[in-house]
């Protein structure tokens, strides 16, 4: 076998993976049109794809690389480098919004621009994670700016104004990670490296529907075996994406149960429709030779075609909010006999404005040996002219930290692009300074900042670059995330310095001095001057003697205080300059184990709950217990 050649860098090789089949594209471009040199088409054995999902990885992989080896073989090239497209049906869109306010008011730079939308496109990736569910991991498809505004005042651009509050509104739309990895995984299977991957829908519009003619409000749709993608385009560019579940496999379902077929002959059946025959022969699951009038089939997808037709026309009107000008039909089931009939009644258009794709895959693409205008090849020769026309500016390889970046996006790609659709957010690309401490202490209301975030490393080929720099074909990019700042914390002995002598509460419990304070904590203190030695309080000797026995009254000395403690009498000895006695400090007196408390403590005075701060009395009687 002859050595093959490397893989020229202008040599496009796009792979449509369908849920009936793989396809693939080899051309290059010659002018404003690529030229197709190759073209192969290999089917699934067994199911290995579920509504245009990857569900099983290896089966694709390999017949992936049958199709690659089949193309190699004729062309005496080595095909390493592949162009994809992931099916719309796990598209998710979602509004967010994000607000960025600067130090002081300061002209706007693109450097902010791209931090403002970066958080605005997290904010609605935030928006699409499930309450209860595991994160996903989700990458970033594409985004519009529906508005921003400089200190709330409604703007279309941002760049050079003066202002300092400002605000973005996104309408971002996101793949599940699992969409994306799978496709990828599946690649890597058979031996390739992707070097750009678009949407499904996208690729089908820009074979069937040339950049020249969106000017008008036009829909594609793209019937495949599984999904049917929907893309709008008006005033020059795409304005909407969805998907309908109702697809070809429904209409071959309806003849399996109709004629007793496995799904294979059930899809020879369904391709005999548009024949010259009236009878199609095949055989049934029994083993028995048949002749089925095409007039009896027809009769028996009438359900599903309704169902297909009805869903395509809802799809549409809901993303484009009216009728559009025209509708292009794409992809193997819109050669259904009577489809596109179905479709323009439900749409109240002229039929004449529903056609099958294929007549414009002319004005972008060419061969000098393949018949290309078929309604079936719009994806894969989509996904080709894509990259080969420039019209994806993502079909190159980047590097992100050392490993090919995952690209979808139509136009320019900056760094803020190429971040948000590998799966990192807003904190990342700009970190996060650490939570604050809110206090209340001695009633009053104290907030400690948390330390800032450490700045994210961006490097476009060794050299600092901004978030809104362009990224161009071959960049090596390296990013280290922004790491969050620590929250603030503080302990008692932090908050009331290590002077500090007397008692303290904290959610009216006793606390120690290396209590680390949380959030909210409410913290009240009584300061107290370290005293001098002092008298230890006395708990006076009551006499067992009879009752007729006369009382003992115990010595009082000057400034003594004398109350009950939790019914015993007990007598403080005078303060230093006669300060009075509060609460607080008889709680040595209590018998209590402050340092082990597991129950809050309850404080009362002549039988009436008080604070630790209440100043004590002359004979009052104190209750100082474990709530």
């Amino acid at each position: 076998m002859a050595e093959l050649k490397a893989q020229e860098k202008d040599l496009i090789f796009a792979l449509d993976i369908g849920t009936r089949s793989v396809v693939g594209v080899v051309g290059r471009s010659a002018g404003d049109r690529l030229k197709v040199l190759d073209v192969e088409l290999a089917e699934h054995g067994k199911r290995a794809m579920m509504d245009g999902q990857i569900d099983d990885i290896k089966q694709v992989g390999a017949l992936a690389r049958t199709v690659t080896q089949r193309l190699e073989g004729r062309l005496g090239v080595r095909l390493e480098r592949v162009c994809v497209a992931a099916a719309g049906r796990a598209l998710r869109t979602q509004k967010g919004s994000f607000t960025l306010e600067l130090p002081e008011e300061q002209s706007i730079e693109a450097e902010q621009i791209s931090a403002l939308e970066a958080g605005a496109v997290s904010a609605a990736e935030e928006a699409i994670q499930t309450d209860g569910d595991a994160r996903r991991q989700m990458f970033l498809v594409g985004y519009t700016v529906a508005q921003y505004r400089l200190d709330n005042y409604p703007m279309n651009n941002l760049q050079f104004h003066t202002g300092r509050k400002l605000e973005a509104d996104v309408v971002a739309t996101f793949l599940p990670g699992e969409v994306v990895e799978s496709l990828y995984a599946a690649m890597r299977e058979a031996g390739l490296q992707v070097a750009s991957m678009t949407l499904e829908p996208i690729a089908a519009m820009n074979a069937a529907i040339p950049a020249e003619l969106r000017l008008l409000n036009l829909a594609m749709v793209d019937i495949g075996a599984g999904t049917t993608d929907i893309a709008l385009c008006r005033d020059g560019s795409v304005v909407g994406y969805t998907m309908a579940t109702v697809a070809g496999d429904e209409v071959t379902e309806a003849i399996m149960r109709s004629f007793l077929m496995d799904f294979k002959t059930a899809e020879q059946v369904k391709r005999s429709i548009g024949s010259s025959d009236d009878l199609i022969r095949c055989r049934n699951i029994l083993g028995q030779e048949e002749r089925i009038a095409v007039s009896e089939v027809v009769q028996a997808i009438q359900g599903p075609m309704d169902r297909l037709a009805d869903a395509i026309a809802k799809q549409i009107l809901e993303v484009n909010g009216n009728t559009p000008s025209a509708v292009f039909l794409a992809g193997g089931g819109s050669k259904l006999a009577g489809l596109r009939e179905k479709v323009a009644d439900k749409l109240e258009m002229d039929e004449r404005r529903v056609a099958i794709a294929g007549n414009n895959f002319a004005l972008s693409v060419f061969s000098e040996n393949i018949e290309l205008e078929k309604p079936e090849y719009a994806t894969p020769l989509g996904i080709a002219i894509s990259a080969g026309l420039g019209l994806l500016n993502d079909s190159y390889v980047v590097t992100l930290n050392g490993q090919s970046a995952k690209l979808f996006r139509n136009g320019v790609l900056t760094l803020r692009d190429i971040l948000l659709m590998n799966g990192y957010s807003y904190g990342d690309i700009v970190g996060k300074t650490g939570r604050s401490l809110s206090l209340t202490v001695d009633g009053k209301r104290m907030v400690f900042r948390g330390e800032p975030a450490i700045p994210a490393v961006l490097q476009v080929n060794d050299e600092e670059a901004p978030l809104s720099a362009v990224v161009h074909a071959g960049d090596h990019i390296r990013f280290v995330p922004a790491r969050h700042g620590q929250a603030a914390s503080r302990t008692l002995t932090e908050l009331l310095g290590p002077d500090f002598y007397g008692q303290v509460m904290v959610n009216n419990a006793p606390a120690p001095m290396d209590t680390q304070l949380c959030p909210g904590d409410v913290v009240l203190t009584l300061r107290q001057t370290p005293p001098a030695p002092r008298q230890e309080a006395v708990r006076p000797n009551v006499s067992s003697a009879p009752q007729t026995a006369a009382p003992v009254k115990p010595t009082v000395r000057s400034g003594e205080v004398r109350i009950t403690l939790n019914g015993d009498p007990l007598i403080l000895p005078a303060k230093e300059g006669r300060a009075p006695y509060y609460l607080m400090d008889l709680l040595e007196y209590s018998g209590i184990d402050f340092e082990h408390l597991d129950r809050n403590v309850r404080l009362e005075v002549n039988g009436v709950e008080q604070g630790f701060q209440y100043a004590l009395k002359e004979q009052d009687s104190v209750s100082i217990t474990l709530a």
